[in-house]
């Protein structure tokens, strides 16, 4: 018990220094802090269920087909910095989000797919959660992101998840 007072006071008394000498940043820091705890779940519209699949606590669509995009993407390698930014801009334009939402949407599919244990094992879980919250409506909007993300050249393991997603989908 002592050292975890030991440890508990050595972290307050990091925190009182830093404060000391950057008031500003630490004001500003902490109230970022406070907004993004209290919006980004109400907002991207997450809920975490116990004994559940993070995959399972999906309720937009828009984060579904997020996470899917990133997941394709990563089938073969890992994306380039144009791929991402281009993902960007598809969930800006397709899905009609701001660019906060974008990024938070950006990082929690991301945070979906290693969830999921990698790209191979998101693109049908993802797409199973897609069906059942949106009842099939999604399908055109999931091709059209795919499409413009990767053109025509699809790689065989992108190729086993678009049947994937059909599966999913059922068509």
């Amino acid at each position: 018990m002592p050292i975890v007072i030991a440890i508990l006071t050595a972290l307050a008394g990091a925190i009182w220094w830093w404060v000391r000498q950057n008031p500003r940043e630490a004001i500003h820091t902490a109230q970022d802090v406070a907004t993004t705890l209290k919006n980004a779940p109400r907002r991207l519209a997450f809920r975490r269920q116990t004994n559940a699949h993070p995959v399972e606590g999906i309720d937009d669509p828009r984060i579904a087909i997020c996470a899917i995009a990133q997941s394709f993407l990563e089938l073969d390698t890992l994306p380039t910095i144009e791929q991402r930014d281009r993902l960007h801009m598809l969930l800006r334009s397709k899905l009609r989000c701001t660019e906060a939402e974008a990024e938070e949407m950006e990082v929690l599919g991301r945070w979906l797919v290693t969830q999921c244990n990698g790209a191979r094992e998101a693109v049908p879980r993802l797409g199973r959660r897609l069906r059942k919250i949106d009842d099939g409506s999604a399908w055109d909007t999931i091709q059209d992101v795919l499409a413009s993300l990767v053109g025509d050249d699809l790689s065989p393991a992108q190729v086993d998840a678009v049947d994937d997603l059909r599966i999913a989908f059922k068509r």
